[in-house]
């Protein structure tokens, strides 16, 4: 086990550079950020001068060699548009993300796995259908349409929530709807199909042959097995929500990373983009050990791999 954790750590800050990596070098891709900080009438003198006080002039590798010397020290520079420390702009918005994410990931998970219960407890090829038929569709739906109806239906014409921002708990339940649902129908999705392929398995058989409960069955034998592959896509998904429900956090306008990164990359900001990238590098990364770590006791033949 020390050494599979070594490993993965290993492999998680390996990963975590090539991220802000790839990041710091695309970002720069986009333009000079002086000439768009001073507008279209600045002249092509107090363009190269500006770019020469924020150290823009210098070549790439310079630049890079300054971004990992001081983020080892914890200086992630300053926003170029709101003259503040860009880790405080991301920080302060972090709490929302994490609120919406969190709440969203949850309910999700949550109702597919009282859903698929239900599925196996009834056997009932008719409910099986329908709520398959209601996890296909919602997934075919894009985010963004789903999140524009709910709008449109329960805080314009309805009044019962807040259309956007996040001014009260009210203000959550439409955009916690929008990420739930969706988390939902691809976990009832993965559950079931690994209900059915653990239905013919041989340990199943025998435990029927003993004469045990189908309850029995179905939570001593079946489930630790099913939730195997639900483990793996959780995590990758909770790892992409922590980094920013963007298109979610544009519609609601959630105050959240997502949403901040978005406003970044449009006004050039580049330290914000590159600190917001870094977080939510650090938040999958983070995720997705833990995943891992989680994995390997519930079978702990992957420590052997």
């Amino acid at each position: 086990m020390p050494r599979y954790l070594a490993r993965r750590i290993v492999q998680s800050l390996v990963t975590i550079f090539g991220v802000v990596t790839v990041a710091f070098f695309l970002v720069r891709l986009s333009g000079n950020p002086a000439a768009l900080l001073l507008g279209p009438d600045a002249s092509a003198e107090d363009v190269d001068e500006l770019s020469k006080t924020l150290g823009f002039d210098d070549p790439l590798v310079v630049q890079y060699g300054r971004f990992l010397g001081d983020a080892l020290t914890g200086d992630l520079g300053m926003s170029l548009k709101q003259n503040m420390p860009s880790l405080d702009l991301v920080l302060q918005r972090l709490p929302a993300t994490l609120e919406l994410a969190m709440t969203g990931f949850a309910l999700g998970l949550l109702v597919a796995f009282a859903v698929v219960m239900i599925l196996q407890y009834t056997d009932s090829d008719r409910l099986r259908s329908a709520v398959l038929w209601f996890a296909s569709a919602r997934q075919a739906i894009p985010s963004f349409w789903l999140a524009v109806m709910l709008v449109m239906v329960f805080a314009v014409t309805l009044r019962m929530f807040p259309a956007l921002g996040n001014n009260s708990p009210l203000s959550l339940v439409l955009p916690a709807i929008t990420i739930a649902t969706l988390e939902c129908a691809l976990y009832i999705r993965l559950l079931d199909t690994a209900f059915i392929e653990q239905q013919s398995a041989d340990y199943v058989r025998t435990a029927y042959a003993k004469g045990q409960r189908r309850s029995v069955v179905v939570l001593r034998h079946m489930l630790p097995n099913a939730v195997l592959p639900v483990i793996t896509v959780a995590g990758i998904n909770l790892g992409v929500l922590l980094g920013g429900s963007i298109v979610v956090e544009l519609v609601f306008n959630w105050p959240g990373v997502g949403q901040l990164l978005i406003q970044s990359i449009a006004g050039r900001d580049y330290t914000v983009v590159q600190t917001s990238i870094l977080v939510i590098a650090l938040f999958f990364v983070v995720v997705n050990l833990a995943v891992d770590l989680l994995y390997s006791v519930i079978d702990p033949r992957v420590r052997l791999k």
